[in-house]
């Protein structure tokens, strides 16, 4: 079955955003894979790892939370009927053409009102299968985001979809060959994989 998360807001090579309705709370989590497919196109997908989940607040929500007593029929009109949409923002970690999926930036990125799905476990195992862990390089790259917890997450997913613990143990030893250079982010994606990697 097939999950939608959202609709595309905003896009560049690197990544994009999403939005959803408050109501689709409990759908995306950070951490995700998923992927869009530009105009309906199936022999064009582009994958992303949802690395950051807000909401904006509106002028009504800055009356409400200054309000003693909020009833329930309030808060339920508010997070169900509002428009108010939830936003993630998803970094570019790959993408597929003509079924053949590559570990670099897409070529060109999504459109405005884009659907982004959550990738089922068949696409997860395909994306990770494919090459040796070339996605990687975009997480890392990511300097501004806290991607040791990114690490953690995805690789709590991909532990869930895939019962093969020889593939954490390979991507754990491709970090550790990445990051040779850069001992402190290595020491802080260890300890945020030390609950998840047996």
């Amino acid at each position: 079955m097939t999950t939608i998360v959202g609709r595309l807001l905003r896009a560049g090579t690197s990544g994009f955003v999403a939005g959803c309705q408050a109501s689709q709370y409990n759908i995306p989590s950070f951490g995700a894979l998923v992927r869009v497919s530009p105009e309906e196109n199936d022999n064009y997908k582009i994958y992303g790892i949802i690395n950051d989940i807000h909401i904006d607040e509106d002028g009504l929500i800055r009356q409400l939370v200054t309000t003693e007593n909020i009833t329930a029929e309030v808060m339920k009109d508010n997070r169900e009927k509002r428009i108010v949409p939830l936003e993630m923002s998803v970094l570019a970690i790959g993408y597929e053409q003509n079924g053949k999926i590559y570990h670099l930036l897409p070529p060109r990125p999504p459109l405005s009102l884009d659907v982004i799905y959550l990738c089922n476990d068949k696409e997860i195992n395909q994306f990770i299968s494919t090459g040796r862990f070339g996605y990687f390089r975009h997480i890392l790259r990511a300097k501004e985001l806290p991607i040791d917890e990114l690490f953690a997450t995805h690789f709590k997913q991909v532990k869930a979809v895939n019962k093969d613990s020889a593939w954490s143990k390979t991507a754990v030893q491709e970090l550790m060959t990445l990051l040779r250079d850069d001992y402190p982010t290595l020491m802080s994606i260890l300890g945020a994989l030390r609950d998840i990697v047996e």
